[in-house]
């Protein structure tokens, strides 16, 4: 019985330019067995939307180090609801300080990873919250 991998979409949003950070945690997921795409760097929310619809991936991953989190996450959310996409795990990370963490779960985010995450941290999350065992 073979089961397709989770597709999963890394995502940069905003002026932002550093990536490093979105390129370990891809690799680290496509190592798991997940596909990934990456969209590269200064997306806009709308393009990362698009970019989720049309991959028809079942994770995002939003990555952001620009302190620009506050505004660009909820508008990446609001565009999900409006495209109606409901199913979609949505994970950030970045420097996020402690104090945005709990105002970006109350909008959909379902974890912020911090510097210094384990990338099996980032997996055993998608796993767990897709009911996967690996």
């Amino acid at each position: 019985m073979s089961t397709s991998p989770i597709r999963v979409l890394i995502a940069k949003p905003g002026l932002d330019g550093h990536d490093r950070g979105a390129k370990v945690v891809a690799r680290a997921l496509r190592d798991a067995g997940m596909e990934v795409i990456y969209t590269g760097l200064r997306q806009t929310p709308a393009q990362i939307v698009t970019a989720v619809v049309q991959e028809d991936v079942r994770v995002l991953g939003l990555s952001i180090l620009s302190g620009a989190h506050n505004q660009l996450f909820p508008e990446i959310l609001r565009l999900l609801k409006e495209q109606g996409v409901d199913d979609v795990l949505v994970f950030a990370g970045g420097i996020i300080p402690d104090e945005d963490v709990p105002g970006l779960k109350a909008i959909g985010i379902k974890e912020v990873f911090q510097p210094g995450t384990s990338t099996e941290d980032v997996v055993a999350m998608i796993h767990q919250e897709l009911g996967v065992t690996a």
